[in-house]
């Protein structure tokens, strides 16, 4: 794509190419750990999670106990759910189940676990507390060794429940791979209804596996590129009313309050936070051509950070905040640059064929994920952030806009379907391009945002 060649529509693509954004701030309140933590064990049960053909460890969840059964078995089929989505676990059925367990303190029969392959083991007790919580406990025993790895008991609100499943099961990821879980996080994005042509787009919210979707606007005006703040409970979006200039707008989750970050004539972009949410990076349009700028949100203060002749689109911070990834033309076509975040020392690291567009950088800070279109086909892919690496995880008709799991191992996308009556879906992907996986939503879904995790 060259400054002579794109088109200046606000699409959905123009806004991903414009810039996006990241992160998130929790929304729920916290849940309170209890049992002291055993470290985890050193044996079998480790799971390394870089091995691209791992077998799915196969692992025992049998419904937790409580005063109703099937309240309590909806938590643990929360965790159950979880795991499995992951890739590298595999619960087994609990048909074959040879123990049943009635006692959440009492060390489980190793022999009849080993009998049927499980490899670990997860039991749980759900109960409500006189003043309408809920408490939840788990332990996780290594089935291998035959030893307790961990146990925790949290405390919530009665709504919170959800969020019980997946805070167990991050502990269970984190003691088994030792690494930091994903389970606990949300999704913001674009719920989109109606007829092709006529699409009405609001602004949503989720839990990371689909579920508590709840919408933030009304579908009045055009909303795209939503993201989430490192250090809030607020999101950040473009905001594109009738006979208006887009507008960058943050939202308070939690008290809708909503705020115009600045309106640039001419702008057409969105926003990514810094690490610490103090300042945002931006592309804005002028004369054809497209400088990034950062904004400090203390004093509304901006700098520009490139300039030229050029579209210099889609910037992101590392995890450090000491460097920017963007995409652009300087050279010809479009390419992945990396930059000092006071612009400085720009170089180039995308040298494969196709352009590169929607540059994300991993919050572990060892890939930068990315949407490449060659030969028609749009790519997903990720590159080390020097540009060696590259691989391709999957490709389609049009996929776009990569999101980081707040644990840097997983990456959601959208992917719009062919035919009239086609429409966008949010996709999940492992870093080895095996684990691919629609995510439910009420209607067709756009431009994904993945938070931090929420605790």
């Amino acid at each position: 794509m060259s400054g002579t060649t794109m088109k200046r529509t606000l699409t959905r693509r123009t806004a991903l190419q414009l810039g996006s954004a990241a992160a998130l701030a929790p929304a729920l309140a916290p849940m309170l750990p209890a049992f002291a933590q055993q470290p985890p064990s050193r044996g079998p049960l480790q799971v390394d999670i870089d091995q691209a053909n791992l077998r799915p460890r196969p692992i025992a969840i049998p419904p937790f106990l409580g005063e109703d059964p099937r309240f309590a078995a909806d938590v643990s089929g929360v965790v159950t759910a979880d795991l499995e989505s992951s890739g590298l676990f595999q619960p087994l059925d609990p048909q074959g189940f040879i123990e049943r367990i009635n006692d959440l303190n009492a060390a489980p029969r190793f022999a009849d676990w080993r009998s049927i392959g499980a490899e670990a083991l997860v039991v749980g007790r759900v109960s409500q507390m006189p003043d309408g919580r809920v408490r939840a406990e788990f332990r996780l025993w290594d089935v291998v060794l035959g030893k307790q790895v961990t146990g925790q008991q949290f405390t919530t609100a009665a709504a919170n429940w959800r969020r019980v499943g997946h805070i167990i099961a991050d502990q269970v990821w984190e003691k088994l791979t030792l690494e930091k879980g994903y389970f606990d996080s949300r999704i913001v994005f674009i719920d989109e209804t109606g007829p092709k042509q006529k699409r009405v787009k609001r602004l949503a919210i989720m839990d990371q596996d689909g579920f508590n979707v709840r919408m933030l606007s009304q579908g009045g005006e055009l909303v795209l590129t939503p993201r989430f703040s490192p250090s809030t409970q607020e999101i950040t979006y473009m905001s594109y009313g009738a006979g208006s200039q887009p507008r960058v707008v943050m939202l308070n989750i939690e008290t809708g309050q909503r705020s115009v970050v600045g309106d640039f004539p001419g702008m057409t972009f969105a926003p990514r936070f810094s690490p610490d949410g103090q300042r945002i990076i931006m592309s804005l349009q002028q004369e054809g051509d497209s400088s990034i700028l950062e904004m400090d949100l203390r004093n509304r203060q901006i700098r520009r950070l490139t300039q030229g002749r050029a579209i210099d689109t889609g910037p992101c911070y590392a995890p450090a905040g000491r460097q920017v990834v963007f995409e652009s033309d300087r050279e010809g076509h479009q390419a992945l640059y990396v930059m000092g975040s006071d612009g400085s020392a720009p170089r180039r690291i995308s040298l494969g064929e196709g352009r590169y567009s929607t540059p994300v950088w991993s919050p572990r800070g060892d890939y930068i994920a990315f949407t490449k279109q060659l030969s028609g086909r749009f790519l997903i892919g990720v590159m080390r952030t020097d540009g060696s690496g590259e691989r391709v995880l999957t490709d389609g008709y049009h996929n776009e806009g990569p999101t980081w799991a707040p644990n840097g191992r997983f990456l959601m996308f959208f992917r719009e379907q062919q035919g009239a009556n086609g429409g966008a879906r949010i996709y999940s992907i492992d870093l080895t391009g095996r684990n691919e996986r629609v995510i439910r939503t009420p209607s067709f879904a756009s431009d994904p945002a993945w938070s931090p995790l929420l605790r």
